[in-house]
């Protein structure tokens, strides 16, 4: 079953109304008796075979897919909690604190392992880990740096190739970019000496991974920091430039959560599709999904696996936010 991207105004529900979004698209059949709304961080794409699977089991509903930045769509979904039935962001930190503040139903779902979800009310289904891209012909000795160090080691030695040509997230808009920051700084030094490094290389900041990735392949970008790794090696299928490094001395690794607003219109439509993609994403490996399955066999462990725990939200703390913004603008842009 294919999906339609709206275009036409009509057809745009009165809730979305006024908001810019990346990608909107519609699923199902037009007849359907009842309509489900998902907000996303996740690109369509990616998205588009599970919601498929989903409405072809289920012909009486269809679904509205809307994909915005995890930032973004934490502030939509606290000013309009009633709008949305699903929402599903990679921003593991920020879901935790709209479940935390009241913002999810508590739900009853099979098939997932007590550190995957939180008080039954936010629920993991992908492992991903954040990885470093690179683009090979940046590196013609075929020497690709493991870790962190190695890649300081390689800027350092030859600045005139990396100049203006280093990617990561810009953590003070980015959601996820904030999160994967954040669970560096507090894995190793080694990332505050990354990030001056980068700065002093003039370092290019992004929204999102697709666009750090759209640059590597067209070779604007020699390395880009703390892609999605699902991204990269979707494009890697199709492009023999680049190169994913999941490094070797701490290793971050995501889980892909969503959650049923408390205030959804369609509760238990909202519920079997978390169920859904519960159940797809923890089966067989070999699910020809884009999405990279939950781990729940070999379950990441130790300071590479970022837990659903309250400490995820240590850094929302407004004064301990600021902090961290203000000291990684000072390594990252210094007087660009």
């Amino acid at each position: 079953m294919r999906y339609f991207i709206l275009l036409i105004l009509t057809l745009i529900p009165a809730f979305a109304l006024g908001q810019e979004w990346e990608e909107e698209a519609r699923f199902g059949n037009e007849g359907a008796q009842s309509t489900l709304r998902v907000i996303s961080s996740t690109d369509t794409s990616f998205f588009a075979p599970v919601i498929e699977t989903f409405v072809a089991k289920s012909p009486s509903v269809a679904i509205s897919y809307f994909v915005t930045s995890t930032a973004e769509l934490n502030r939509i979904v606290r000013e309009n909690p009633s709008g949305y039935d699903v929402v599903i962001s990679s921003a593991m930190d920020l879901q935790l604190k709209l479940a935390n503040d009241g913002f999810a139903k508590e739900l009853t779902v099979d098939g997932l392992p007590d550190w995957a979800k939180w008080r039954s009310s936010l629920f993991a289904f992908t492992t991903e880990p954040a990885a470093i891209v690179m683009n090979k012909k940046a590196f013609p000795d075929g020497r690709i740096p493991q870790t962190r160090q190695e890649l300081i080691q390689a800027m350092r030695d030859r600045p005139e190739e990396f100049s203006g040509r280093i990617g990561t997230y810009d953590v003070r808009e980015s959601g996820l970019g904030y999160l994967f920051a954040t669970q560096d700084a507090r894995a190793s030094e080694t990332y505050w000496r990354l990030t001056e490094v980068m700065g002093s290389l003039k370092a290019r900041l992004y929204c999102c991974s697709s666009a750090m990735i759209d640059d590597l392949v067209t070779g604007e970008l020699a390395v880009a920091y703390n892609v999605l790794g699902s991204y990269a090696k979707a494009r890697q299928d199709t492009s023999d430039q680049l190169q994913i490094v999941l490094p070797s001395d701490f290793p971050t690794t995501m889980m892909r959560t969503a959650l049923v607003s408390a205030q959804s219109s369609q509760p238990q439509i909202a519920e079997d599709f978390v169920q859904h993609l519960i159940s797809l994403q923890t089966g067989s490996t070999d699910n020809n999904m884009p999405l990279p399955p939950l781990d729940v066999e070999n379950a990441v462990t130790g300071r590479s696996n970022i837990a659903l725990e309250p400490a995820l939200m240590t850094y929302l703390d407004r004064l301990k936010r600021r902090n961290f913004l203000k000291e990684w603008e000072s390594a990252i842009i210094q007087g660009q």
